[in-house]
């Protein structure tokens, strides 16, 4: 006999996907949860039947269209460099200043 409800954990070891992927999936109203207090649980039986009503069957909770990349050739996106130099004081600039008599 199978539990009724279900934790995050529980759940993603049960769909085999991550637990981030669950946790994204409920927040943004993909899946059904209820809440108990402060608690997180779900019904097996309604997740799946609510992902077969979305059309994700097999997948479940991939979001990314076919062919659709973050970033050209896969790489991440680089930050712009700074132009200006860094205004904060350094050791380098430190040095450069001779101390002054007290």
């Amino acid at each position: 006999m199978k539990k009724a409800w279900l934790t995050v954990d529980e759940l993603a070891a049960e769909l085999k996907v991550s637990v981030k992927s669950i946790r994204r999936a409920y927040r943004r109203g993909q899946i059904p949860v209820e809440r108990i207090c402060r608690f997180v649980r779900f019904d097996l039986e309604r997740v799946k039947a609510a992902m077969q009503g979305n059309g994700q069957g097999q997948f479940p909770f991939s979001t990314r269209m076919q062919g659709q990349r973050s970033a050209t050739g896969g790489d991440s996106r680089r930050r712009a460099q700074r132009t200006s130099p860094r205004l904060g004081k350094t050791g380098a600039s430190i040095a450069q200043k001779p101390r002054g008599k007290k």
